[in-house]
């Protein structure tokens, strides 16, 4: 008999590691979970056959996405050769299961944020000579040996493991719809395990429920093409101009994907749409966009705000007189840049642990973070000038508009003084500015009490800001 992995299932104890939310890791940065010492970790993306002489691996090396790479070892494991064993082009291969046997694998792809997942059969090894670097992937993307793609009960997958049945691994799931889940797929039927999220702060509160967003794809005033969620408002009429709050992931390099949020649901049960776009710079998207916002690319970075905003408002999505933005970490950057490199567009923003000036920002944040960082926004030295253009506190006389700025009392990553100063010189320019401090916080809210409050406080601020003339 099969085994059934519910039957070994116990619940997570108090305190454990919640489930991710699945998006791409990237080099240490100062923005988010897995930029911590101590953040998330990766699942292995990589793995030996069971004779040691060939490496499986996910890797992105000389391509525009990250595709599944067979590499040939020697006797003493030295480098033979590698071909492209499987291979999308126009998304990232995000999570790679090897099976045990060295025969199979489970394979997860990021297509435009929602996952596909296959089981494949990896091939026999096939001669290749010394030296050979095969970077096409075959005709049809996968492995030369047989694969299938398996159906999913929720759109983004966060964790692969195989089980001792090559047909029916064990995934995490995450989607727009429910909490975060543990399945076990044995031949594509799609079982719930115990294993799933307990996490009574992701309980919503009675209303509505969960929204399905659907995907928008603008384009930047320079052509590039961008992406994002536009999540509805319940009960509001597909043909009228809504209130609507532009929302900005961190990283940079993280990717919004269609997965249960507590803070969006919060605002759409106050009728206010959300577009949770992806600007250049966010993941998921190939090499190159990753790489867009670099240095001076920062610049453009902040149009595509703009740029996202007149999307929703020319599709009649929403209404261009009754538009906020918010985002953190980095979307808190973004959002304070956004109210100031065009101070008509927006009625109000949110900043969550953002960074205010970019020079006061190296010279307060960790060290590990001001050296990892400087590759994204520029030497605190070298770039003082450039990171001076690129700070919304240099610009600080063209804010128009009310703003609330949040942070965590003990955030290191992003002090605290980011958040103080862009307030500070908001009222002394006369504008309604509030500064939401989180007690016992760091760059990350960990308690549910601080969540709670901090996502009642932003949506009645936006409320307010939005439906009162």
């Amino acid at each position: 008999m099969r085994p059934d992995p519910r039957r070994q299932a116990r619940p997570a104890a108090p305190g454990a590691t919640r489930t991710p939310r699945g998006r791409r890791p990237q080099a240490p940065g100062p923005h988010g979970d897995r930029h911590r010492p101590g953040g998330r970790r990766r699942p292995l993306d990589r793995g030996f056959s069971p004779d040691g002489q060939t490496l499986w691996l996910r890797s992105d090396t000389h391509r525009e996405f990250a595709a599944l790479l067979e590499v040939r070892l020697g006797a003493r494991g030295e480098w033979l050769g590698q071909r492209v064993a499987a291979g999308r082009p126009d998304c990232d291969l995000e999570l790679l299961g090897l099976h045990r046997d060295g025969q199979h694998a489970v394979l997860s792809w990021n297509r435009h944020g929602v996952s596909d997942l296959e089981i494949t059969a990896l091939p026999a090894p096939a001669p290749l000579e010394i030296g050979t670097d095969l970077r096409e992937p075959p005709a049809d993307g996968s492995p030369d040996g047989t694969s299938r793609g398996v159906p999913l009960p929720h759109e983004v997958v966060t964790r692969v493991v195989p089980t001792a049945d090559p047909d029916g691994p064990v995934v995490a799931l995450s989607g727009s719809r429910r909490r975060p889940g543990v399945w076990w797929l044995p031949h594509g039927t799609a079982l719930r395990t115990p294993w799933s999220s307990r996490d009574q702060d992701a309980v919503l509160a009675a209303g509505h429920p969960p929204v399905r967003p659907f995907p928008l794809h603008p384009t930047a005033r320079d052509g590039l093409s961008l992406g994002g969620w536009y999540y509805r408002a319940p009960g509001r009429s597909p043909d009228e101009a809504a209130p609507c709050v532009l929302h900005l992931h961190g990283g940079p390099e993280e990717q919004e994907r269609p997965v249960l949020q507590p803070l969006y649901h919060e605002l759409l049960e106050r009728g206010l749409d959300v577009f949770a776009p992806d600007v250049r710079g966010s993941s998921g998207h190939g090499r190159s966009f990753v790489d867009a916002d670099l240095g001076t690319g920062r610049f453009a970075a902040i149009e595509d705000v703009a740029d996202c905003a007149a999307h929703v408002v020319v599709a009649g999505l929403a209404d261009p007189q009754r538009l906020a933005v918010m985002g953190r970490s980095y979307g808190g950057y973004l959002t304070m840049a956004s109210l100031v490199w065009h101070p008509e567009l927006f009625r109000t923003g949110v900043a969550v642990c953002g960074m205010s000036d970019l020079s006061t920002f190296f010279v307060g944040t960790e060290p590990w973070i001001a050296e990892s960082a400087a590759h994204k926004y520029g030497h605190p030295e070298r770039d003082a000038d450039l990171l001076r253009a690129l700070s919304p506190m240099s610009r600080i006389d063209a804010l128009r508009v009310p703003v609330l700025a949040v942070h965590g009392e003990h955030d290191t990553n992003v002090p605290v003084g980011e958040s103080r100063q862009f307030v500070r010189a908001a009222r002394e320019r006369g504008l309604d500015a509030e500064l939401l401090m989180l007690r016992e916080e760091g760059h990350d809210f960990r308690r549910a009490d601080n969540r709670r409050l901090f996502r009642r406080t932003a949506a009645d601020w936006i409320q307010r800001h939005l439906t009162t003339t």
